[in-house]
């Protein structure tokens, strides 16, 4: 027997010995630009990986970041001051934001309404990329601090371009470039890179599915139309004069996202409407989900304490502390109604009508109670990183949308028959009873939201392995060129075909001129032979 282990080890050494050298002879070093708050949750999954995998993870952040620590286990950090804080890193700008958007929505749809609402929109965005774009300057003019990452030799950088500033670091850097996105400057990423009919392609900011009535075409098209301009016009100004100042005039901030290797795109088609797409798009939607583990003892006593009625679980992300307490009021004078247990991520102001079957917590493990098995329902605003973790889980859903994407999130899952949406604007008590108990006893809403789970993960690879695949792809080959197209680099109207239309028009006329002209000349010939013989 111990011969027996002796050949054992003596076979299998030199293999793990080499199996070691070989993933060592792998690992590279990633330089990351993340973008704080929810963003940050799955970036952070992502680096886990990477460092998991080897690699040396480099983390690019303010001094005022909200979520991304600057020491971490799992990376460096490089930390840089900023003139002035960043409006999405301090957790209080989004209540206050909220606030504003309530009291527009509370107006109705009125004309009025709907500018002030963009005025708010443009205003933030402008302040918000003005702030960011600082980042680029700090870095620059930091003489050490660019030779430092230079000599590093970094092999690939990790960018969220939903605030781009790393985009022009890298680019100085040139490295290869790979995205974690879904939302980019001028909102959902496809709409950059990829062929975006508004005919039957939902544009961001607009709560339609991809079977527009004539007037959903026309409301697509007018959005589509605000969002060009506002990202000429309002979001990439202060990128463009950072370009023409540390590149040169004829450079050009959106050729460079254009150009980027890679776009790990953090969408399913389980979720997603279908749309045209590229080759060096790479779909990991869901990438941050997992199988649940143990919940904490005590949460576990009280969702034991549920009984055959189950648990509800709420959560309205990271991004806003809590709704108004006339709001949370309303929500909790429903849950004290149900025979279910509630536990409820809750950092605002108490509601004093709270029942007995609710809990309130500052933090919940939101995966781990999504997968138990009292679980029957998701209270949410409808963030992408929770709306994953529900279909994953197959839990279905009860949808108050606040802000940004989460509108469409929320219409995705309800077309798919999987989610009740509630406007937070005109919630009462009564309609957000009426929502729940519709999502809990009709089996439809389960049913197709288990439907959709099955959908999710039914693939050949989990989509974290892929995204950390070709993010290994990238840095072993020093960028996927071979799958990007140079479309972007051609001017609008051949990209539209507009010249050839144009040459096609002048050549059809020119042909329908000579014959008019030979018809004219013919018949004239014609007319003269046939006078004199009748004379």
């Amino acid at each position: 027997m111990g011969g027996l282990k002796y050949l054992c080890y003596v076979l299998l050494g030199p293999m793990i010995f080499f199996t070691f050298c070989l993933h060592a002879t792998m690992a590279g070093k990633v330089l990351v630009f993340p973008v704080d708050g929810s963003h940050w949750i799955n970036m952070h999954v992502m680096i886990e990986g990477l460092h998991a995998r080897g690699h040396e993870v480099t983390v690019v952040r303010t001094s005022t970041s909200w979520y991304i620590k600057e020491s971490s286990p799992h990376y460096k950090s490089i930390t840089v001051t900023l003139p002035e804080a960043v409006f999405i890193e301090d957790p209080d700008f989004f209540v206050s934001f909220l606030s504003k958007m309530l009291e527009i929505n509370r107006q109705g749809g009125s004309p009025l309404a709907f500018m002030k609402f963009l005025w708010e929109m443009f205003t933030t965005l402008a302040k918000i990329h003005q702030q960011a774009s600082q980042l680029v300057v700090e870095m620059f003019e930091n003489k050490a601090l660019m030779e430092e990452l230079r000599a590093t030799h970094y092999d690939v950088a990790l960018i969220d371009p939903g605030i781009p500033a790393g985009v022009l670091v890298a680019h100085k850097l040139e490295l290869p470039i790979v995205f974690n996105v879904r939302w980019i400057t001028s909102g959902e990423g496809h709409f950059v890179v990829a062929p975006s009919p508004v005919s039957y392609v939902p544009t961001s900011g607009c709560a339609v599915s991809n079977q527009m009535t004539f007037g959903e075409r026309v409301k697509n098209a007018l959005r589509y139309i605000i969002n060009v301009c506002s990202d000429h016009f309002i979001v990439t100004p202060p990128y463009n004069a950072l370009m023409a100042r540390y590149f040169g005039p004829d450079a050009n901030f959106y050729h460079l996202l254009q150009g980027v290797d890679l776009w790990l795109m953090r969408v399913d088609f389980v979720f997603e409407f279908p749309r045209p797409t590229m080759p060096n798009i790479i779909y990991i939607g869901g990438f941050q989900c997992k199988p649940a583990k143990p919940i904490p003892a005590e949460l576990q006593e009280f969702v034991d304490g549920s009984g055959e009625h189950g648990l509800i679980v709420m959560s309205l992300g990271t991004l806003v502390k809590g709704l108004p307490i006339d709001i949370t009021s309303e929500i909790a004078a429903a849950f004290a109604q149900l025979p279910q247990r509630v536990i409820w991520r809750h950092l605002g102001e108490q509601p004093s009508n709270l029942g007995n079957n609710t809990l309130l917590v500052k933090w919940l493990p939101q995966n781990d109670l999504l997968g138990h098995p009292k679980t029957r329902l998701f209270v949410t605003h409808g963030g992408t990183n929770g709306v994953y973790e529900s279909i994953y889980h197959g839990v279905p859903v009860v949808g108050v949308p606040l802000l940004f994407d989460q509108f469409e999130n929320m219409l995705r899952l309800k077309v798919r028959g999987a989610a009740k949406i509630v406007d937070v604007a005109t919630l009462d008590s009564q309609v957000f009873l009426t929502a729940i108990q519709e999502v809990l006893h009709q089996p439809s809403y389960r049913d197709n939201m288990q439907r959709l789970s099955r959908l999710h993960k039914d693939r050949p690879m989990h989509p974290l392995e892929s995204a950390l695949y070709w993010i290994e792809f990238v840095m072993r080959h020093k960028g996927a060129a071979h799958l990007r197209t140079e479309s972007y680099k051609m001017p609008w109207y051949s990209y539209h075909s507009l010249d050839v239309v144009g040459l096609l028009l002048a050549v059809l006329l020119t042909l329908v001129g000579v014959v008019v002209l030979i018809v004219r000349f013919l018949s004239l010939r014609l007319c003269r032979r046939q006078k004199p013989k009748l004379e």
